[in-house]
């Protein structure tokens, strides 16, 4: 894999260069769901901003002039139009400004892409088909042309509806999935409808609290966008329906710092790119279920998803014969962030499987053990 040109930057105490950093990391890396690559010569520029040398308004004028005054050659014009929407990436994703509006949607389609396309920001007024790999040459049925305009305004009014009061991480994740994967499914535009949805989704997620700007969207955009197809495509003949499975494992990794391999030649419909299948979540319930003499209470994991019961499994493996253990335990066995941490605990509290340890310090427990 090509070296991240930007890697120092994430450990830098300075905030400002290190969110640049992951900022043009991710603008550069959702090229690739186009197919597009990058110039050299805009990594020397986003260097630079980083640094604190030009802003990102001069970083734009610079590439700007340098295309002006380039030769022109075969294939130039994409990595002109690559650099140029990285840029203008970067340069949103580092603003605080954001609306959860149609308009706000519109406006980053033309933000990314005026001088490029020119329907810039305009709502495309027929329909469209697109080959896709994914699904072995099929394609998504999008949005019909005469109600875009109607359908992005009802998915955003009802998205901002919506409550998250009471919710677990796991539901969270699976209305998200569903939530982007329904607003991609729109097509609003003729071209440029992933990078402009990746920004908007990446922009509201962080007024949800999440930190959305880092190296899986980077390194794994064009499994975003045929997660995006999966959830998407449905061929009842050939026992193929859509799933929003794909998209929930890329929200995982990308928002609760798990692990889980991202292959796109899994999600092709035909199956001959798959590896060997290996035991999924599912096939570890006998697992769990042989477990039950050991936990109390853990008849009631059948009501609680597939990768939580996998987690508290790991978890009880692990730390159920300690004296006791805390949070950061739990981050360093399943290589989650705190925040995913403290979700388990309070489900595994909830399931009354788990009570606290007196005397060891704050946020301490251990497990019910040898009870049924």
């Amino acid at each position: 894999m090509e070296r991240d040109p930007f890697e120092e930057y994430y450990r830098q105490l300075e905030p400002s260069k290190r969110e640049k950093g992951n900022a043009w990391n991710t603008a550069i890396g959702l090229q690739a769901v186009d197919g597009l690559k990058t110039s050299d010569y805009l990594k020397d520029t986003a260097i630079r901003n980083i640094e604190g040398e030009i802003s990102f308004e001069e970083a734009q004028e610079l590439l700007n002039t340098y295309y002006e005054h380039k030769p022109v050659k075969e294939d130039d014009s994409r990595v002109e139009e690559a650099d140029k929407v990285s840029a203008r990436i970067a340069a949103i994703l580092s603003e605080n400004a954001f609306t959860f509006t149609p308009n706000q949607y519109l406006s980053i389609h033309k933000r990314l892409f005026s001088g490029i396309f020119e329907h810039a920001g305009t709502i495309r007024d027929y329909n469209v088909t697109k080959k896709e790999w994914v699904l072995d040459g099929d394609t998504v049925t999008y949005g019909s042309a005469l109600d875009l305009k109607e359908t992005l305004e009802y998915d955003l009014s009802v998205e901002r509806e919506f409550s998250y009061k009471g919710l677990d991480i796991d539901e969270v994740i699976k209305h998200l999935a569903r939530f982007v994967s329904n607003l991609w499914q729109i097509h609003v535009f003729k071209e440029g409808n992933t990078r402009t949805t990746a920004v908007f989704f990446i922009k509201y997620l962080r007024t949800l609290g999440f930190d959305a700007t880092n190296d899986i969207f980077a390194e794994n955009a064009w499994y975003f966008r045929n997660a995006l197809v999966r959830a998407n495509y449905s061929n009842l003949q050939k026992g193929i329906h859509e799933t929003t499975e794909y998209v929930e494992i890329f929200l995982r990794n990308l928002l609760l710092d798990e692990n889980n391999e991202l292959h796109n030649r899994e999600m092709h419909i035909s199956g001959k790119y798959a590896f060997a299948k290996k035991p999924n979540i599912e096939t570890q319930k006998p697992n769990i279920e042989t477990q039950k003499p050991n936990i109390d209470g853990v008849q009631r994991l059948d009501n609680v998803s597939a990768i939580s019961r996998k987690q508290i499994q790991m978890i009880y493996n692990e730390l159920g014969k300690k004296e006791f253990f805390g949070r950061t335990n739990v981050e360093q066995l399943l290589n989650i962030k705190s925040f995913r941490a403290n979700e388990i605990i309070k489900l595994m509290k909830e399931l009354d499987i788990i009570i606290p340890v007196q005397g060891k310090g704050k946020g301490k427990y251990r497990f019910k053990v040898g009870n049924k």
